[in-house]
């Protein structure tokens, strides 16, 4: 197995916890109505839109055309995101932070707007204690597309087979497989703990 010299977190449900649900849940009461309404109207693969570059106004303004009669819930999910991501994973955090305090290289690479980054680096300051990070919305590429790892790898100057990442999403995991990272899927923390020193981190 190839030594691990860099090491990659995704943030959202690996770093940062991230639901729709939690602002929704006040705003649609009925179980059933808020399930339909957050996997027809605002998607998942409609919020992954906005991830990819696309501005909330035009993100908004085509469900709005289709939906018209949910423009108020439409508008409200960008304005409440800031209660979606309502924690972090400290566990997780603390992981990270060792890694990079012993001055392992730690990258980011997310699928994130680029107008909701910022306001999660003002929530979240240990976001700044990587090197960096590339966030899809201002390369306007995302996982799992090949082009974003392969951005990420020059961007920073990696060692593809050396490259360890981290992401809750099996299609995301495959496709840094694909493009030739080792990479593991998210689960909680005790895990990725497990994983990292399987890797050989000897945390």
């Amino acid at each position: 197995m190839t030594r691990i010299k860099h090491y990659v977190f995704d943030i959202g449900r690996v770093l940062i916890h991230y639901d729709p649900e939690i602002p929704y849940r006040a705003l649609i009461p009925d179980t059933d109505r808020r399930r339909w309404f957050l996997e027809t109207v605002c998607s998942p693969g409609w919020n992954l839109e906005q991830d990819r570059g696309r501005s909330w106004v035009d993100g908004e303004r085509e469900l709005i055309g289709k939906y018209p009669e949910e423009a108020e819930l439409i508008m409200a999910f960008r304005k409440n995101w800031h209660a979606m991501v309502s924690h972090a994973y400290e566990d997780t955090v603390a992981l990270m932070e060792t890694l990079v305090g012993r001055g392992e290289d730690v990258t980011m690479l997310t699928n994130f707007s680029d107008d909701t980054y910022p306001e999660a680096c003002e929530r979240f300051p240990f976001l700044s204690r990587p090197r960096g990070v590339t966030v899809s919305g201002e390369v306007k590429l995302i996982k799992p597309d090949r082009a974003i790892y392969e951005h990420h790898t020059e961007k920073f100057g990696l060692d593809p087979a050396a490259t360890l990442f981290i992401d809750d999403s099996a299609v995301n995991i495959a496709g840094a497989r694909d493009y030739g990272w080792q990479a593991v899927v998210f689960t909680n923390a005790e895990a990725l703990k497990s994983d990292l020193e399987r890797f050989g981190a000897g945390l």
